[in-house]
């Protein structure tokens, strides 16, 4: 929840832009968790991932003098459970997921995720129902997602790490949905600190994990401590910085055409720099997705074009 009194505007050259870029750079973070679980394993990738980015985005908002928000038990309630379902399980889910599973895959799920939200929002936030058109849009998404996940998935489970692995990248959308729902319901609070107290909930949680896990981290080649740097830096305080100017700017719903982005960028960026293969169930899949996206958004989309 972002709180700002500042009127909302048509968008603008830079908003378009700032969203293009949020795109790339979250389109791209699954390349770049696989880069980095070439030299670390899966609790210390995202254990460094949180930290960082509690450091990076408490360090901005100190720079840009926001205060920070008045303690309660309710905020505090709220925090640890967003920082849960939006940093500490899905940042393990998706590196752990990632060791079985190509990055594209892993991007492609995240597609799923403002599907899976409608569903827990009519029954949790009030006023926001499911209507027929958005239940329809989520019906086809989630038949993308079967697709996605390829036959005998869930039978093969029990001994397939491959299998696992998508069942692994499928319950993070689930955990981030969970905490979409929580960040809308968490009473009013600047979004970049949310963002940074959240983190911190992430990295008191994997930091403890990781060394009883796989314990202190060692050195690693150059490219993967830099994945490691771009992974706690960029997708965090710049992109949650790029996030709530475009927020306060050009309003939430034009937030909403990074979704469509995602998964395809995560599918090029997979392709190009990673040589992943991509199968023919990822395309008819993805079309799947955001054909149930865009039928769940329609009044969105109408509105913004």
């Amino acid at each position: 929840m972002v709180t700002t009194d500042a009127p909302v505007s048509a968008p603008t050259r830079a908003n378009y832009l700032s969203v293009l870029a949020l795109g790339l750079i979250w389109g791209g973070t699954f390349m770049v968790v696989k880069i980095a679980l070439g030299g670390y394993g899966p609790v210390t990738v995202a254990a460094a991932r949180t930290t960082l980015g509690a450091v990076a985005l408490a360090g901005l908002a100190a720079l840009m003098g926001r205060p920070l928000p008045r303690p309660s038990r309710s905020l505090a309630l709220f925090v640890v459970l967003i920082g849960i379902a939006t940093a500490a399980l899905p940042f393990f889910l998706l590196s752990w997921g990632q060791q079985h599973v190509p990055s594209a895959f892993a991007g492609l799920t995240m597609a799923v995720l403002p599907l899976f939200v409608l569903p827990l929002a009519h029954w949790l936030v009030p006023g926001d129902r499911l209507t027929w058109r958005k239940a329809g849009g989520f019906a086809m998404g989630l038949l993308g997602a079967a697709i996605l996940l390829g036959p005998g998935t869930l039978a093969a489970a029990g001994g397939d790490l491959e299998a696992l692995g998508r069942l692994a990248c499928l319950a993070a959308t689930v955990c981030y949905a969970a905490g979409s729902i929580l960040t809308r319901r968490c009473p009013p609070v600047d979004g970049i600190w949310l963002g940074a107290l959240t983190l911190i909930v992430g990295a008191a949680i994997l930091v403890p994990a990781m060394l009883v896990v796989e314990g202190v981290p060692g050195g690693a080649p150059p490219g993967v401590a830099a994945a490691i740097v771009f992974l706690g830096l960029v997708p965090t305080a710049l992109a949650a910085l790029l996030r709530v100017e475009v927020i306060r700017s050009a309003g939430p719903s034009f937030m909403t055409l990074v979704n469509y982005q995602v998964p395809v960028w995560s599918m090029v960026f997979g392709w190009l720099v990673l040589s992943e293969a991509l199968p023919g169930r990822f395309f008819l899949a993805l079309a799947l997705i955001l054909g149930g996206l865009a039928a769940s958004q329609w009044r969105t989309l109408r509105a913004l074009f």
